[in-house]
């Protein structure tokens, strides 16, 4: 994928995230792109940058923390968005402005721990299992209202919002459904939390869904750097 390819990408996702957003009668500035980065190499992720992409969220941690340091002198957010264990927390907390993933208290605890005093407070999304998944990870939304009050208190992090990744499905009204549950779910935790204004769903597939249900954050791999070799 050559730097071309990607601009066009670029632009035509913008045009794609413009367009979701005036048939919600939303302004797309309220709509943030975080470039799905992983398998991705930082020559890749600089012409994304070079595109105007600021927000890059990746999986893996060893393969991320090399391009976090390959690229320092950009000026980039940094999003984890992959399941997190125990013993990766520090170098997560350490390295990245954002993290979507968390899905329990020990985690929020550990990143809160670990937060280094000298960065600004660790940005944090809640990860909500919508669809009930054993194989994903992320806590119920019954579980959600004491996990927000938990972690809201925590030091060193700042509770934004939540993240999902509903079951994959090519039926808009299931992806709409599964949406407005974490539409619904944000405006009933919101009350008691006031940091909390990012919803962070949607991605390539079903983008249009997800901003029609108030996501404020989408992440998209594959309309901007193409289909995964291999």
């Amino acid at each position: 994928m050559n730097d071309v390819n990607i601009a066009k990408n670029i632009a035509s996702l913008h045009n794609r995230v413009r367009l979701a957003a005036q048939k919600s009668q939303r302004s797309p500035e309220g709509i943030c792109i975080v470039a799905a980065s992983k398998t991705r190499s930082a020559a890749i992720i600089q012409s994304a940058y070079e595109g105007g992409i600021r927000n890059f969220g990746e999986n893996y941690l060893q393969e991320a923390l090399e391009k976090i340091t390959t690229l320092g002198d950009l000026d980039l957010n940094w999003h984890f968005i992959g399941p997190i264990q125990s013993n990766k927390t520090r170098a997560i907390a350490e390295n990245f402005d954002w993290v979507h993933s968390v899905d329990r208290l020990k985690i929020a605890r550990r990143l809160s721990e670990q937060r280094p005093n000298n960065l600004a407070p660790l940005q944090i999304c809640l990860q909500v299992n919508i669809s009930a998944e054993s194989s994903k990870s992320g806590a119920s939304p019954a579980e959600m209202p004491e996990l927000v009050q938990a972690v809201k208190a925590l030091p060193g992090i700042t509770l934004r919002g939540l993240m999902a990744i509903p079951a994959p499905t090519d039926d808009r009204k299931q992806q709409q459904q599964a949406f407005a549950q974490m539409r619904e779910l944000m405006a009933a935790l919101r009350a008691n939390a006031p940091t909390m204004d990012t919803l962070s769903m949607g991605m390539s597939a079903d983008l249009e869904v997800a901003i029609a249900q108030g996501s404020t954050l989408i992440r998209v791999g594959t309309d901007i750097f193409g289909p995964r070799s291999g």
